[in-house]
């Protein structure tokens, strides 16, 4: 007869349902969620005690399995740009570590074994990803910045290829995607992922929260040139860092792998 001990089974899989979210993340260049992964560490493991309790062996059953996944998959990387390719991350890190245990026989192993086993699988794991960590954490900044009375942060590339300035004031241009800006825009941020910067301006105009807050900046790169929509941010912080004298740009094409916007080499250095 099979005992299982209620307890045990709940924090078990919460420490290491926590883990391996903290593990996708690391390795998707996210930042952290911490809140987000424990309440989604916490389904995971209501489920794993859920199954063996008197009738509820049902959720056994593979569809319900895959339905907790994606619930917990929601939970934790449903506010990402790209949330399926974070879930796609912690899939692949839950295939690992799930076969390293396997590996090491894992069925037959104590909770104590067991959850050694699981931190020395997390620590392997992030110090192989941890070189390549360190070199994507040189090219980003963590921008903070303020804007209607409301706060935006998110990861920045670092690139010398952007050397926008307003011709105008000298000011240099930090250029955005609208979903990091979605605490800021919220229920307009789809207005600015079109691409067609002077029909954004006159349904901006249109919107007394944003009236008279942005303008265009021409602008000239590889691909061609065109209109930007620029504001004014009422505060900057560039790695801590208060920055002043920068325009915050709204562009679509300023979001790629672990980043949100682009900002360039010279945007922590005094004018």
């Amino acid at each position: 007869m099979e005992i299982i001990y209620v307890d045990s089974l709940f924090f078990l899989n919460l420490a290491a349902d926590y883990l391996l979210l903290l593990a996708a993340a690391a390795i998707a260049g996210l930042r952290f969620r911490r809140g987000a992964y424990l309440l989604a560490a916490l389904l995971g493991a209501v489920y794993s005690v859920a199954v063996y309790l008197p009738g509820c062996r049902f959720l056994a059953a593979e569809h319900w399995r895959i339905g907790a996944g994606l619930g917990m998959g929601l939970i934790a990387f449903g506010g990402e740009r790209k949330p399926w390719r974070c879930m796609l991350s912690w899939l692949a890190v839950s295939a690992s570590f799930g076969g390293a245990l396997w590996a090491l026989g894992g069925e037959h192993m104590s909770l104590r074994t067991l959850m050694l086993c699981f931190g020395l699988c997390y620590g392997a794991m992030r110090l192989y990803f941890s070189g390549k960590g360190r070199r994507i954490d040189k090219q980003r900044k963590e921008v903070r910045l303020r804007f209607l009375g409301r706060e935006a942060v998110f990861p920045a590339m670092v690139d010398s290829g952007n050397e926008l300035h307003d011709p105008v004031t000298g000011a240099r241009v930090l250029v955005a995607c609208p979903h990091a800006l979605r605490p800021i825009l919220r229920e307009y941020t789809q207005l600015f992922e079109t691409g067609d910067a002077p029909e954004l301006l006159t349904r901006c105009a249109a919107i007394p929260t944003l009236r008279g807050k942005l303008r265009l900046l021409p602008f000239s790169a590889v691909g061609g040139g065109g209109l930007l929509p620029v504001f004014r941010p009422d505060a900057l912080l560039l790695d801590g860092e208060r920055i002043e004298g920068v325009l915050i740009g709204v562009s679509p094409q300023a979001a790629g792998d672990g980043y949100e916007g682009i900002v360039g080499v010279d945007m922590g250095k005094e004018n």
